[in-house]
């Protein structure tokens, strides 16, 4: 499998190389200059930096630079810089293009995100088509009673027992892993993660990481891209942490997800091509559906069918001290709450346009996606500190998943297709 990975690899090398003579420098400097806004930007909006591993010299220069730096005058050079790539000359089907088709694509997300802290209030979807390129669909919640009612069915208890979403909440914190058990839990099904990926995915040697606990954040867990094929981990654990989220939370973070996709956008654009845009991620941009999809659907490819249940059944749940003998009535509770997904967007539509309130938004969480009051709260932390970001995770997935699934259903070359998505400048329109 390896040898035909990097057969392949070496034949889309030969064939760039072949129809394309190198990047001319204008190009190079207009790359740096792409840098040194974006960081410029992050110096006004913490956090939208999500990794950065460039040229320290442009990161000195932005933070410097921050107290004589105005949001117009960011969004100034956005429009100079983006009107100097439309200038560069391409043939179509060559690096030179797919880079300025690349840089172009970042930037039109910058003007939106500029837009946004100037204090432009853009409604919901015309923000997530904006930032991430995807317009998310919105539904009436009241189409969703149908699934709950399934769901009523399954989970255990009679209906005179409390509502839906504290019965289900009730069973499935029977699977909650203690807390004196949860990091050799995690470094396990991380390490299984890894396992499973290694023989798809041909990483360089010297790739590692580091993997914290952490406490007091708006997400569940964070990948700080460090370079030099080096991330750093942390795990929010905030609330009880359920059996299946180690596999899940392992294989979105490190392998075959963020972790991955950071190391392999390093060694196959930065180091081999010198293309040095990949060195930051913007947090709100196109590429975030391809991250955040991309490390979703990983899941899928590392345990596909059952694996995941019988891995934590057999592994993990001993590990833990859980009684596993439930544990497909939990994932059958699970299949069935993935047709709740799109109460997601059309809450977070409501609260942050302000046609729903705060409470209205829990409440909502409480009914259409079955969370406990204490892990809506949560979920709309996030929403206040990310917004329209929360489209990335299942709308990535869905993007992500079906072009990979395009390959057909032989596994090896689902694995082909996914590498293929994560190690080129992919944008979401090219999925779609």
């Amino acid at each position: 499998m390896i040898r035909r990975l990097l057969a392949a690899t070496t034949a889309l090398a030969l064939t760039s190389c072949a129809t394309v003579d190198p990047a001319p420098p204008a190009l190079d400097e207009l790359a740096r200059q792409y840098l040194a806004v974006q960081l410029a930007i992050g110096e006004k909006d913490p956090g939208y930096v999500d990794a950065y591993y460039g040229p320290e010299e442009l990161a000195a220069q932005a933070a410097a630079a921050d107290g004589e730096t105005t949001l117009p005058m960011l969004e100034a050079r956005v429009v100079a810089l983006d009107s100097a790539l439309s200038l560069v000359p391409t043939q179509p089907g060559t690096l030179e293009a797919e880079r300025v088709r690349y840089l172009r694509a970042m930037l039109a997300s910058a003007r939106v995100r500029l837009r946004m802290l100037r204090g432009e209030e853009i409604p919901f979807q015309d923000e997530a088509e904006g930032l991430f390129g995807v317009r998310p669909e919105l539904i009436n919640l009241a189409t969703l009673e149908p699934v709950l009612a399934r769901i009523e069915e399954l989970v255990p208890g009679e209906p005179a027992d409390g509502p839906l979403n504290e019965r289900l909440n009730a069973f499935q914190d029977r699977f909650v892993i203690p807390n004196d058990r949860l990091r050799d839990v995690i470094d396990a099904a991380v390490a299984e993660c890894r396992a499973r990926t290694l023989p798809h995915i041909l990483l360089p040697e010297s790739e590692s990481f580091n993997l914290s606990l952490v406490t007091d954040k708006p997400w569940g867990g964070f990948n700080y891209y460090q370079g030099d094929y080096h991330s750093v981990i942390e795990i929010n654990t905030d609330l009880p942490t359920r059996l299946d989220r180690a596999v899940d939370v392992g294989c979105h973070e490190a392998y075959p997800g963020h972790h991955v996709y950071s190391t392999l956008i390093e060694r196959d654009r930065v180091n081999a091509l010198g293309q040095v845009e990949f060195t930051l991620l913007p947090l709100y941009s196109p590429r975030a559906i391809i991250s955040e999809g991309s490390a979703e659907y990983g899941v899928k490819l590392a345990f596909p069918g059952n694996s995941q249940l019988e891995y934590e059944r057999d592994v993990l749940a001993p590990m833990a001290g859980i009684d596993a003998s439930e544990l497909e009535a939990y994932y059958e509770l699970r299949e069935a709450l993935g047709d709740l997904s799109g109460a997601y967007y059309t809450i977070a539509a409501g609260y942050l346009d302000g046609t729903m309130t705060r409470e209205e938004a829990i409440e909502n969480s409480m009914r259409y996606r079955l969370q406990s009051r204490e892990r809506a709260t949560q979920s709309l932390r996030f929403m206040d500190t990310y917004r329209s970001y929360v489209i990335n995770y299942g709308l990535g997935q869905e993007i992500v998943g079906a072009a990979v699934e395009r390959a057909g259903d032989d596994l090896d070359a689902r694995w082909e297709r996914f590498i293929g998505i994560l190690n080129t400048p992919t944008l979401p329109e090219d999925l779609m």
